[in-house]
């Protein structure tokens, strides 16, 4: 490890900067951020830098540099320095000098005339995280610092001062080191940090207040102790159609600090590969005929969020689109256990995208209907006489086992047998197939392809240009 990171306190230390193009102007806007007292050497200033200057009372001096400058008579002793000319002659002089003088220099984009580096920074302060690759490959850099971003939402600040506060009361009130630790870990992963990241701060200190009380309240020192101590949390997550790039962000926040991960059968291995590695993980997949009971998964979630776990009730497509999110935070809220949702891409929106059809065009329709096909009866309940006029995109979740029911009540509202339909396997996956059909040949058409769950049809004029692909 040739470069030792270290993160400096500049509030209100001198720097130096040479240079004042748009490089130099960058890291002084940086340094001015971190709350340094910034002065400009350099022999012509950008305007950007100069209106900088002047907004910001930031001494400019519009000359070649010096050697003497690094510790000019009558001026602060700088801390640091940083050489962003163009001229790598002038660099050198300024890094030979700064180095003579014991005083870190950053010569930008040149690590051999360098002592010490920028970073990449991500700022979620007081949280900051810092990427170097060295100086190998100040671009790589820059990438890792796009996926971290998009990886820590803006709640990591307000999140480390919430918990930066309760830490000065916890270590107060909490002697044992051990309690004090879980209940620093659950304000951080815990109801209050949901909170938080809602934007609930007010819900959050009711809610750390509470769980502190209940800890300094045990009777037995023992139970004070005790993993369960914590109230859990459960997140219902929608994992998507199965591609995990399309898992959301948040989705991915959740899969990676649960303690269990309860899945479904549509929530695929890749994304499940995503959870923590440590993660409990149970499968409890309904099936024709057999799988966990709906009640059974209810009673599972709050089993394990009554013992302080962080739970993931991970659902392929959305919760909420017949996913029975619903049932399950009925339960949730009946028995107090704090929860979230975070919606995921669901079946019907990902064949679209897959497929290339759209779900409206206004071209041809001007609305689309998610229903369940899992059950005639169902389909004897609607009226599909705007998919009959050409108004309408139906889109047929779980319906393959009612295909023939499915064609037989598109028919009797009026749909024309030439009506487009596509049906799409295994959306958004590798192994994902497409099959295009009309309404009259639509059974004939799944029973040549083998068509097999998981698959959704979409019926209309939307689909009207696929073809078959396999």
């Amino acid at each position: 490890m040739r470069y030792f990171p270290l993160f400096l306190d500049l509030d209100g230390r001198d720097v130096l900067v040479i240079g004042g193009g748009s490089v130099a102007l960058r890291k002084v806007e940086t340094l001015c951020s971190a709350g340094a007292r910034v002065r400009v050497i350099a022999e012509a200033i950008h305007e950007a830098l100069r209106a900088l200057a002047t907004r910001d009372g930031i001494p400019l001096q519009e000359r070649r540099f010096e050697s003497r400058d690094i510790e000019a008579h009558g001026l602060p002793r700088p801390r640091l320095v940083i050489a962003a000319t163009s001229d790598r002659e002038v660099n050198a002089v300024v890094a030979r000098a700064a180095d003579a003088a014991g005083i870190p220099c950053n010569v930008v984009d040149d690590r051999e005339l360098s002592t010490c580096l920028m970073p990449a920074i991500i700022d979620r302060s007081p949280v900051q995280i810092a990427v170097s690759t060295g100086g190998a490959s100040p671009v790589l850099a820059r990438l890792i610092r796009e996926r971290l971003e998009a990886l820590l939402d803006e709640s990591l600040g307000p999140l480390a001062q919430f918990a930066d506060r309760w830490r000065v009361t916890a270590r107060k009130v909490l002697a044992n080191v051990s309690a004090r630790r879980r209940y620093l870990s659950w304000l951080l992963t815990g109801s209050a940090a949901q909170a938080i990241r809602s934007g609930r701060s007010a819900e959050a200190d009711r809610l750390a207040t509470r769980e502190l009380a209940r800890l300094c309240h045990r009777a037995d020192r023992a139970d004070r102790d005790a993993d369960s101590t914590a109230a859990g949390h459960v997140s219902l997550v929608g994992a998507g159609p199965g591609d995990p790039g399309l898992l959301t962000l948040k989705g991915l926040r959740a899969l990676q600090e649960a303690d269990v991960v309860i899945h479904d059968r549509l929530a695929s291995a890749g994304v499940l590969e995503l959870a923590r590695r440590d993660a409990e993980r149970i499968d409890v997949g309904k099936r024709p005929g057999a799988g966990t009971s709906q009640d059974a998964i209810n009673a599972l979630l709050v089993e394990h969020a009554r013992r302080g776990r962080r739970v993931v009730r991970l659902k392929g497509g959305d919760p909420f689109i017949f996913g029975r999110g619903g049932e399950e935070i009925d339960a949730l809220r009946a028995a107090g256990i704090s929860f979230d949702v975070v919606p995921g891409i669901t079946a019907a929106v990902a064949a679209s995208a897959s497929a290339a059809i759209p779900l409206t065009d206004r071209r041809h329709v001007h609305a689309v209907r998610l229903i369940t096909g899992n059950d005639a009866g169902i389909l004897d309940a609607f009226d599909f006489s705007d998919v009959a006029a050409g108004r309408e995109t139906l889109a047929v979740y779980m319906g393959v086992a009612q295909l023939p029911a499915l064609r037989a009540r598109l028919l009797a509202a009026g749909v024309t047998p030439a009506m487009p339909v596509a049906l799409i396997e295994n959306a958004s996956r590798a192994e994902q197939r497409v099959v295009a059909t009309t309404a009259a040949s639509l059974v004939a058409a799944a029973d040549a392809h083998h068509v097999a769950s998981p698959a959704i049809a979409l019926v209309g004029s939307v689909a009207v240009n696929q073809t078959r692909s396999t």
